[in-house]
């Protein structure tokens, strides 16, 4: 599938249509998810047809969009008009359709693209794996008996696999960067409040992000740009002007600082995820970037106390879903739901005051970097159906800790790309986090396209046709 510029680019050229675009995704479609499961439903009908009125538009010399024809693909939280929002869920499969698109799916497709469908996830976006009870587990398109990561594992699979060239996820406490590293695509998880999430089923709101995945830098930005801009309607949305990033995505940062963490994150990953760290952090200093070793005190405090908002937010709000179907959840899910549910006020309030630590802490390190480098998973993709994986020489839940390194980072809202990051021999992808300070997305965007240019990180071709 083509670079998404050059793509759109031949749809306004009219070289290609963007009806015969769409047939071809929709076969590919059609071809390769039987095996891996990343949609859970396809929007066939709407998409040729949208396509049809797109080039009818073109042929009468319309000005067509920067993603004129370019199929995509949402995780099925996110409002779609005309479709119920069931957000992984069989809880939620007789709501009334949305009335309209989340804000950033309408600019998106405002923007030329045609929507595909929506992808799979974990239940109610609890969880690291995207083993599914209801709608079965989305497989890695790099090894489909090993898991695609979650909880937006299909957005990131349907990348890795070609079937769409963007899709869209969310990241409460690392839903986007796990399955962007164990699927080898770029994933963005933006500044919180960056983005609108408005007409996104919410998770636990004070840690909500949105963003997307692609197969290239450039197009992941393309997209993060076109997504920006004030929403009124999401309470959390800075209301920032929109901030480009594509147009000075291939100038160098002069003179980067980067910090590589260690502590928690190095003790906790495995040989694959700390080369995959020490490669990155050798290209950037032949690149000329200044390296050092810092440490997040908090990072671990920080990680647990994720765990207890995770816990009582999200409890709080499935708690009248739960009382009425709570037969209807899948019992990991549900267990876990209920229990964040009673923990006490005191607890909540304690883990704000860990957030406030480390959001100090972490301001801090940036008075010294530029940017943090870190793991995105402990390991690369584990086989489908492992309960367990060996974190400090014990197994514990591969479900609730494939995002460790991931969590702290999100706890506090930090801007990251997560960057493919594998030796050429892995025979499978891990990522690494480029974690920059509050919104200074262009600076890890930058610094992944260098990465991207000098052959470090790049998304693996896979063997489908």
């Amino acid at each position: 599938m083509n670079d998404v510029h050059d793509l759109a680019a031949s749809v306004r050229d009219r070289q290609r249509s963007a009806l015969s675009v769409v047939e071809a995704a929709l076969d590919r479609v059609a071809r390769h998810d039987p095996v891996l499961n990343c949609f859970t439903r396809v929007r066939s009908e709407a998409a040729l047809s949208e396509a049809a009125v797109l080039d009818d538009a073109i042929s009468r010399g319309e000005p067509a969009g920067p993603l004129a024809g370019v199929p995509f693909a949402v995780k099925n939280l996110f409002d779609v008009a005309g479709d119920a929002t069931v957000a992984g869920s069989v809880v939620l499969a007789d709501a009334p359709p949305a009335a309209r698109d989340a804000t950033v799916v309408a600019r998106l497709r405002r923007a030329g693209a045609i929507l595909l469908g929506q992808l799979n996830m974990d239940e109610f976006a609890y969880g690291f794996a995207t083993e599914n009870l209801h709608y079965g587990d989305t497989a890695n398109p790099h090894d489909p008996t090993r898991i695609a990561g979650g909880s937006s594992g299909g957005s990131a699979a349907s990348v890795a696999a070609a079937l769409v060239p963007l899709s869209l996820g969310t990241d409460t406490n690392g839903s986007i960067r796990v399955p962007a590293s164990l699927c080898g695509v770029w994933g963005c998880k933006p500044t919180y409040g960056r983005l609108s999430r408005t007409g996104v089923f919410p998770f636990v709101h004070s840690l909500d992000h949105v963003g997307p995945f692609a197969r290239s830098v450039r197009d992941l930005a393309l997209a993060y740009d076109l997504m920006q801009g004030p929403d009124r309607n999401d309470p959390a949305q800075s209301g920032r002007a929109a901030e480009p990033t594509l147009p000075g995505l291939e100038i160098p940062v002069p003179g980067l600082r980067v910090g590589v963490l260690r502590g928690w994150f190095r003790e906790n990953a495995s040989d694959q995820a700390l080369a995959a760290v020490d490669r990155v952090a050798d290209a950037l200093g032949r690149l000329g970037a200044t390296l050092s070793t810092v440490e997040l005190a908090g990072a671990e405090a920080a990680r647990s106390a994720a765990f207890c908002l995770t816990g009582a937010e999200g409890g709080t709000l499935h708690l009248p879903w739960l009382r009425t179907h709570g037969h209807l959840y899948d019992p990991r899910v549900r267990d876990r739901l209920i229990a964040g549910a009673m923990l006490p006020a005191a607890v909540v309030l304690q883990a704000q005051r860990v957030r406030a630590r480390l959001r100090e802490e972490a301001a801090q390190l940036f008075g010294r970097v530029d940017l943090l480098l870190a793991p995105a998973t402990p390991f690369a993709a584990t086989p489908r159906g492992d309960a367990t994986i060996p974190i400090g020489g014990r197994p514990v839940s591969a479900r609730a800790n494939m995002g460790l390194h991931a969590q702290p980072i999100s706890f506090i809202g930090l801007p990251v790309v997560c960057a493919p990051a594998q030796a050429p021999g892995d025979p499978l992808p891990i990522g690494v986090q480029l974690i920059a300070r509050p919104w200074s997305e262009g600076v890890a965007l930058r610094v992944a396209r260098q990465l991207e240019r000098d052959g470090v990180s790049t998304c693996r071709t896979l063997a489908y046709d």
